[in-house]
């Protein structure tokens, strides 16, 4: 079994989310990652959705997917041939002691600190999942208090795109 990811651009209105996600669900595919935002064109959205299974799973969800009437275009991106990132927040644990060490670790990560506090520290970080889970693994002996992760967005490299036309 193999993480898929699917970009779809589909009509800003209300109940595409519904649609979309109803789909999956009557179907039996799980849903590890689901992010929706606007493109350029308020009237459009774009979902980038994770999902894990072989490749005849990936080919029934994009049939299925370019079915819906508010889906606009849609296909899986390639690994090897897109950028993939999240964003983090997370809460940790500090006191004096531990303080400066867990800011060491946040600045191994490229990540910034976007909160502090006497008892703790807030992290935000970007970057693919394994970035992302490096860094959690090194914060958790000081104790993670709180996490957000905002799931996976992703563009392919280069000049293609993923448009209407498409």
């Amino acid at each position: 079994m193999k993480q898929h990811v699917v970009s779809a651009l589909v009509e800003n209105r209300a109940g595409t989310l519904s649609r979309v996600s109803g789909l999956f669900s009557r179907r039996g595919f799980n849903i590890d990652s689901l992010t929706v935002g606007t493109t350029d064109d308020a009237s459009i959205s774009r979902m980038t959705i994770a999902v894990t299974g072989d490749d005849a799973v990936l080919e029934q969800i994009i049939k299925q997917l370019s079915k819906l009437v508010d889906v606009i275009a849609v296909r899986e991106l390639e690994s090897e041939s897109c950028l993939r990132r999240e964003l983090m927040l997370v809460k940790v644990g500090v006191d004096e002691k531990t303080r400066h060490a867990v800011i060491e670790v946040a600045g191994i990560f490229r990540s910034r600190v976007v909160d502090v506090s006497p008892a703790t520290i807030t992290i935000e970080a970007t970057g693919d999942a394994k970035k992302l889970d490096g860094l959690l693994l090194l914060l958790r002996p000081y104790g993670v208090l709180e996490l957000a992760r905002t799931g996976l967005v992703a563009l392919e490299r280069g000049s293609s795109i993923l448009s209407i036309s498409n």
